[in-house]
């Protein structure tokens, strides 16, 4: 079964977002192993708390990477 898991900041993709982040990799599989693949495709899309990850031991808050106004937080 082909798999995939994306973490991102939290509240910084939209529902729309992440059902397109779904949506294209569902399809990139199914273009690299054939329409087989699509039924068993899983992808995992995963928020990252903010401050709950870093980079060279410097911990990523979403002010670090720039994100002045988080995404629509209506899904969370």
């Amino acid at each position: 079964m082909p798999f995939a898991n994306f973490k991102v900041p939290e509240k910084t993709l939209t529902p729309e977002q992440k059902e397109q982040i779904v949506t294209r990799t569902t399809e990139l599989y199914v273009e690299l192993y054939g329409e087989r693949a699509r039924d068993n495709t899983m992808v995992l899309v995963e928020e990252v708390a903010d401050g709950g990850w870093g980079i060279s031991g410097t911990v990523l808050t979403l002010a670090v990477l720039g994100e002045a106004t988080p995404a629509d937080t209506s899904d969370a």
